[in-house]
């Protein structure tokens, strides 16, 4: 099922297939820090302005509310994030 992924950049209609929401952004052209790409780290860490994420590994960095782990997760709605493309 699509979803419409929206940041700093635009929207993107995205498919869910990806492994991973740090999957879907860098195929949408946005480079997001990272280290491990399974939620030990936190380096990903990304601002979460609306819509909801489901973790396929449970992390282990701290999540506060408001921020999402990329790495670890897969968007369940429409998702908008505070991030950038690179052009």
């Amino acid at each position: 099922m699509p979803i419409t992924l929206t940041t700093d950049s635009g929207s993107f209609q995205v498919s869910t297939q990806d492994s991973s929401l740090l999957d879907t952004l860098e195929r949408t052209g946005h480079q997001i820090e990272y280290q491990c790409r399974q939620g030990y780290c936190g380096a990903c860490r990304t601002p979460l302005t609306s819509g909801t994420v489901t973790y396929t590994t449970d992390p282990l960095a701290t999540v506060a509310p408001g921020s999402i782990l990329p790495c670890c997760c897969k968007a369940d709605s429409d998702i908008k994030l505070a991030v950038t493309a690179i052009v």
